[in-house]
């Protein structure tokens, strides 16, 4: 198998959710760093401008978005139930959740003067304020629902009690994790990680589960250049797209529907239930395919 290089800042939550993922699943993977913010040049030369994190890269194929990442985990791993695709609609439904409004409520409820002391602690005084300038930017053009702290509260609660109730076993869905517990996990790494683990002691059952996803660790990640990543892509071609083709490519602009909504623009060729791919073209790296889910991203023709 193509080395899997995964673009990540140890401070990601959705990036946190891969690592965790890779480890479960035992695959191998290659760590790319990069800042907590733009600019990040690799990142750029390979996508066209996508500055969401995680992005993950197969030789010449590159993969935007936890979903499109997930898929690819679950294929190589053969455990297709780490795949929302894949799971039963209760389980859909959770992640749904998990991952919206779930997320931007612990996300709401985390923020504010201890988290920045956090990143302060782990970057520097000038990344911080950098961050959070691109973050304010990043608010202002979101189309996301914002809520107050007290509603932010009541969401997480509500998420912790129904979590609480579902781990009847080992994982919420069973004996065995699925993406519902990667899902879950995420947010809940980023709330422990500012307020300590103590944020769980109201729900024991939680607690826990978040241990024992907690002990799947990080899998062996191996520190890689970003040269060393692009020349990965310029030594490879993208793989065939068969039956996903499009016979007529045209050219389009991609971009989140909800925040970081930077478009990035190339020639559709290829188009499944799922998702779309893009080709793109750049010098250091030759040609590569983007891969993204028509799930939380919007597709516009440009001619």
């Amino acid at each position: 198998m193509a080395d899997l290089i995964v673009y990540n800042y140890p401070l990601s939550p959705f990036a946190e959710k891969i690592r965790l993922m890779l480890a479960y699943a035992a695959i191998p993977w290659k760590s790319v760093k990069v800042l907590e913010m733009p600019p990040r040049p690799v990142v750029d030369i390979l996508t066209g401008g996508y500055r969401k994190i995680p992005v993950a890269q197969i030789g010449a194929d590159i993969y935007c978005d936890t979903k499109t990442i997930t898929t690819e985990i679950a294929r190589i791993a053969e455990k297709p139930e780490l795949a929302l695709q894949n799971c039963a609609e209760d389980v859909q439904a959770f992640v749904r959740k998990a991952d919206g409004e779930v997320f931007t409520a612990i996300v709401n409820s985390s923020a504010g003067l201890s988290a920045l002391i956090v990143l302060l602690k782990r970057t520097s005084l000038l990344r911080t304020l950098r961050f959070i300038k691109d973050r304010a930017g990043m608010v202002r053009n979101s189309t996301m629902n914002r809520v107050r702290p007290e509603e932010a509260k009541a969401i997480m609660r509500n998420h912790l009690d129904q979590m609480e109730s579902l781990l009847e076993k080992d994982f919420l869905f069973g004996e065995e994790p699925c993406v519902a517990d990667f899902s879950a996990y995420h947010s809940l790494w980023l709330a422990a990680d500012i307020k300590g683990q103590k944020l769980l002691q109201e729900w024991p059952g939680v607690s826990r589960w978040f241990q024992r996803m907690q002990a799947f660790g990080r899998g062996e990640a191996i520190e890689f250049a970003d040269d060393q990543a692009l020349d990965l892509a310029q030594a490879a071609s993208p793989r065939p797209l068969g039956a996903q083709a499009l016979a007529v490519p045209r050219q389009v602009s991609i971009e989140p529907d909800d925040y970081a909504r930077d478009p990035v623009c190339g020639l559709l060729v290829g188009e499944h239930d799922l998702g779309w791919v893009i080709r793109r073209e750049h010098r250091r790296i030759g040609e590569v395919h983007i891969h993204f889910p028509k799930a939380g991203f919007i597709l516009k023709d440009l001619v």
